[in-house]
């Protein structure tokens, strides 16, 4: 998956919130970790602020 890709995801998935969209999300960055690594990871939390919908927190690995 490409990081425009995952930007894209991801941005649907933080305009709705809740917990469906959680896990969705936790799917879409462990997928981002395999290809492109934790900073990929780290910054996209950033970038949607993820902390504050999904409260996921840079550092967090998602396998």
């Amino acid at each position: 998956m490409t990081l425009d890709k995952a930007r894209q995801l991801i941005r649907v998935q933080a305009d709705f919130g809740g917990s469906y969209n959680r896990h969705s999300a936790q799917l879409i960055l462990a997928e981002v970790s395999r290809e492109h690594g934790q900073a990929a990871v780290d910054q996209l939390i950033t970038e949607f602020r993820l902390s504050e919908i999904f409260d996921f927190e840079v550092g967090q690995e998602f396998t």
